[in-house]
């Protein structure tokens, strides 16, 4: 019988997972029960993955950058990168703004409904902890990013995925030494490096046997410790908005693939669909982050020269998703609490959402803190910004889930364009955890 499709498996996790943790929230002990027996299994599949993401990207990187003959390769590859996330960013703001702008969602919220919302979630501690996060990016200088992707200390950096930046930083600096000493000095560090590579690689294929049960237990403990299902509903429009802006983002992905690359887009969401899933399951393009990679080079074919930098520098500072629902956040709150905004504010809410976007972690909650730093950047009453985040806080981690999967789908889609530009997108090369199971069994 045919093994079914691993999109499939951990499709029906989810669902299972969303049906199991509803049917516990109708019990006393429900919610206590997922979490000390079922949600655990979860987080631990979400360490096994953040436990692989620096060895992957050190590996993959130094072997890309390693391969290459010619440095100026990786220049042209850097290059690109840069721009096209810039301008993919820039349209996801912009078709954010549009919606918003039309549909405004903050006209019909209810005085009731904001002091609602106010009074549940303004002294919130992830409310205050994102405002004081916001508050120490802001105070940083104008080239304090530039600063902070340089390490002190290498092995510091790589024991903490919050600085995936100085890892890219010193692996990119360790694999061109590497090219510039000469390929028989260099050996020995490139075999070591290639072999690391196909190591961690199996270590996804292995962790992905795990997936359907995993987000069926992440899933499950969403649906038991969400919010007020009033207070959802009193955000259903501007939620909506949230995810309509979402989907044009897919759409758009689809049209650049089709358009730039010639692939068939239908193929190309299919082959990305595992981790499109685990994207909205974890919250997390750094947890994604393995399998995006795997996906990219063994099933879509871009080679691993590209997908190496493309990919975890995407993760890193390409929130397109995150971007498109600054926009729409920013807007939303003026709108609710009559702050007028004009052309001229929305124009800075572009500049700073992308330049936010940079610098935010690749983690979930990180769209909070940048939010922030967009209303202050339009002056925003500061005595009111509690208030703001409060009022789109009891939606904010299912949105967060769904722009997740835009920023995956963003970050394949821009090292295809990538690797298609440079003459580096091949035939999938699929590889399965047992290819070796019987020279070891």
């Amino acid at each position: 019988m045919r093994k079914l499709e691993l999109h499939w498996q951990i499709l029906i996790g989810m669902l299972l997972g969303i049906l199991f943790g509803f049917l516990m929230t109708q019990v006393d002990w429900g919610k206590d029960f997922v979490g000390d027996w079922i949600q655990p299994f979860g987080t631990i599949f979400v360490k096994l993955l953040k436990l692989i993401a620096i060895p992957l990207i050190l590996a993959s990187l130094i072997k890309g950058i390693s391969d290459l003959k010619d440095i100026s390769k990786f220049r042209n590859i850097g290059l690109r990168t840069i721009v096209i996330y810039i301008c993919t960013t820039v349209v996801a703001i912009t078709i954010g703004l549009v919606l918003v702008n039309i549909m405004q969602p903050g006209e019909g919220i209810s005085e009731e409904t904001i002091t609602k919302l106010t009074d549940t979630y303004a002294g919130d501690s992830g409310v205050t902890s994102k405002m004081e996060e916001a508050s120490r990016q802001k105070g940083a200088g104008p080239l304090q990013f530039l600063e902070d992707m340089v390490p002190d200390n290498a092995l510091s950096a790589m024991t903490n995925n919050s600085l995936m930046l100085q890892v890219i930083f010193f692996a990119i600096f360790l694999g061109i030494s590497m090219l510039l000493v000469g390929e028989k000095s260099a050996k020995p560090m490139k075999k070591f490096f290639d072999s690391l590579n196909d190591i961690v690689l199996k270590m996804v294929d292995l962790i992905m046997l795990s997936a359907p049960y995993a987000v069926f237990a992440l899933l499950a403990g969403v649906v038991v410790s969400s919010s007020d299902p009033e207070l959802l509903l009193a955000l259903l429009k501007y939620a909506g908005v949230v995810v309509l802006g979402l989907a044009l983002m897919i759409v758009f992905y689809s049209i650049v693939v089709s358009t730039f690359t010639r692939y068939n887009p239908l193929t190309f969401l299919s082959k990305m669909s595992p981790a499109q899933l685990l994207a909205f399951s974890t919250s997390s393009s750094a947890a994604t982050l393995p399998v995006t990679m795997e996906r990219v080079e063994e099933h879509i074919g871009v080679d691993k020269e590209v997908s190496s930098f493309v990919l975890p520098v995407g993760a890193t500072i390409n929130m397109d998703g995150t971007s498109l629902y600054q926009g729409v956040a920013a807007v939303f709150i003026a709108q609710a609490l009559a702050f007028d905004l004009t052309i001229a504010n929305q124009l800075t809410i572009v500049l700073t959402a992308l330049l936010a976007s940079i610098g935010s972690a690749a983690v979930p909650g990180a769209g909070m803190v940048m939010l922030v730093i967009v209303l202050e950047s339009i002056g925003f009453p500061q005595d009111k910004l509690a208030i703001g985040l409060a009022l789109i806080f009891a939606v904010d981690r299912p949105l967060d889930m769904c722009r997740t999967v835009v920023n995956v789908t963003g970050d394949a889609t821009v090292a295809m364009m990538v690797a298609k530009s440079v003459g580096k997108l091949g035939k999938p090369k699929v590889k399965n955890w047992d290819d070796h199971y019987n020279e070891v069994k």
